[in-house]
């Protein structure tokens, strides 16, 4: 499995990001795909995932309303649309995925990961 991220850069406060996850190496069907971060000095936190059959999505509470996750079948593609960014967003952002759609919260229950994106996000 191959997850490649891009779209991370440094943006005001207020701006907006899309990150983009290309995902290759398996059928998803029956997966999550999600973003994690990792603050300076901080563990690793869920942000939002998507099941890949159906679309379903879930948001960790301190981004609800402000990010979207997404995919595109054609591309096996998964998208964060992040706005009306805060500095605590800043954070280097992974795209990762796991089997089924439970406790999403727990970061250890995803088996791939790519290199991870910096997002930056200045006051």
């Amino acid at each position: 499995v191959q997850l490649v991220e891009s779209g991370g850069g440094l943006v005001q406060a207020g701006g907006s990001l899309r990150l983009s996850c290309a995902a290759s190496g398996r059928t998803f069907s029956g997966r999550t795909l999600g973003w994690i971060r990792r603050a300076p000095g901080k563990e690793r936190v869920f942000v939002a995932a998507v099941l890949w059959s159906d679309g379903v999505t879930y948001y960790a509470d301190s981004v609800k309303g402000r990010f979207t996750i997404f995919r595109d079948d054609a591309k096996t593609t998964v998208y964060l649309q992040m706005n009306n960014l805060k500095p605590e967003d800043t954070a280097v952002y992974y795209c990762a995925t796991r089997l089924g759609w439970s406790n999403l919260r727990a970061v250890d229950e995803y088996d791939y990961w790519g290199q991870g994106t910096q997002v930056t996000v200045s006051s």
